[in-house]
């Protein structure tokens, strides 16, 4: 009954995917769409699954999604996710790719999840805090296009992103609130004219996929417990 639910599961994972695929190549064709926004959303958007699903492999698709990121960022003056993506992604993604292999589970390439206890939380909310109050300063006076969405979302970025590494499922929280800002931030920048509607649909199955990953990480978490 466990592996029947489990594969219903997977059957409709599957769909989904195919579902955003399809939107992001038909929204490519008809719209004309930027190509380094559609590989972009389409590696990003399959790295985000393999996460969710605890697969090492997830760092590989990440790697390349980064890169087309760093681009569209550079073109759209967001310093702040240029920087995260070059300096801290990018790295942090390969050391993530070993990390994760260390912690697999018993015959089973994927993961064990963990949740971090409610010190490491406090000392992870006010490092973070203070660290966006610098961050928006800056960008401020660098002059960003979305200093404070931009500022937000790069220090919560990295904060979710070294939760990933550590496998925790508190990541999934911290990108439900920087995938919801930055699709807000790129739907502004498609209004002005630019041709990203990958990139704003990449940001909001982002969102999604948080809500739900969030869920599956929880419930699987709660038999380690039992």
């Amino acid at each position: 009954m466990i592996r029947f639910k489990q594969t219903k599961q997977e059957f409709f994972e599957i769909l989904f995917l195919i579902f955003i695929y399809v939107l992001l190549f038909s929204n490519a064709l008809f719209l004309k769409d930027s190509l380094a926004a559609l590989v972009s959303a389409f590696f990003g958007i399959t790295y985000t699954v393999l996460a969710g699903k605890g697969r090492p492999v997830c760092y590989l698709f990440g790697l390349i999604g980064s890169g087309f990121y760093v681009y569209l960022s550079f073109k759209n003056a967001l310093w702040g996710n240029l920087s995260l993506y070059a300096g801290y992604y990018i790295p942090m993604q390969i050391l993530g790719f070993f990390r994760w292999r260390e912690h697999l589970k018993d015959n089973k390439n994927e993961i064990i999840k963990v949740r971090l206890n409610t010190s490491e939380r406090l000392k992870l909310f006010i490092i973070t805090t203070l660290l966006t109050l610098a961050a928006v300063i800056i960008l401020i006076y660098a002059g960003d296009k979305s200093p404070y969405i931009d500022g937000i979302t790069t220090v919560f970025s990295v904060l979710g992103m070294y939760l990933t590494v550590k496998r925790a499922i508190e990541q999934w929280v911290v990108w439900m609130f920087v995938n919801g800002l930055s699709a807000f931030m790129w739907l502004e920048i498609a209004f002005g004219g630019e041709k990203v509607y990958s990139t704003v649909i990449m940001w909001s199955v982002y969102f999604i996929l948080a809500i739900y990953f969030y869920i599956c990480w929880r419930r699987e978490i709660k038999t380690y417990l039992q």
